[in-house]
């Protein structure tokens, strides 16, 4: 007896496209993370952590007018984002990456204005001695040669038309 009104919230954190990052040892990288909220957000807590335990990063943000100030952090962590702005954007870049940094850095967000929603997204960071150039000479010529092919087979059925078109044509006049 009564109306129940259940209300959906939607807190989401993503980390992008890819959860893949490779980075050149001694280099700034990049790790990405941003998240949305369908009611907004005060109070909103993020922390970045590294291979789940290790907090490397801890802001909080008090409303959409204002930025995240830092709470604590890694030295080496340095925050690049900005939620004043379209994106909700809670990246950070790690600076001179070493080979003991690969490993899974996890974005964790936590929204009071949404009964205490939580969510997170990890990235996985590979740390390399020199980047690879990836030579694409084989699958260019793979697809040179299908184009080339189709081409002609389009090429072949024009002539074909244009041929029993005249032939067509030649015979009607007889």
């Amino acid at each position: 007896p009564g109306l129940h009104v259940s209300i959906a919230f939607a807190l989401e954190v993503s980390v992008g496209k890819t959860n893949t990052v490779t980075a050149l040892n001694g280099s700034n990288v990049l790790l990405p993370c941003v998240f949305t909220t369908c009611i907004g957000f005060q109070d909103l807590v993020f922390t970045w952590y590294f291979n789940s335990t290790e907090m490397i990063y801890h802001g909080k943000i008090k409303s959409k007018t204002s930025e995240p100030f830092l709470v604590g952090r890694n030295p080496r962590v340095e925050f690049v984002g900005s939620t004043t702005g379209k994106d909700n954007n809670i990246s950070i870049v790690l600076n001179e990456v070493d080979f003991s940094d690969a490993g899974k850095y996890t974005c964790h967000v936590k929204n009071p204005k949404e009964k205490n929603a939580q969510h997170s997204a990890s990235i996985f960071l590979t740390v390399v001695h020199k980047m690879v150039e990836t030579d694409n000479t084989v699958t260019l010529i793979i697809v040179g040669v299908v184009g080339g092919l189709i081409g002609l087979l389009i090429l072949f059925m024009l002539v074909k038309k244009v041929v029993l078109f005249i032939i067509k044509k030649t015979q009607d006049r007889k």
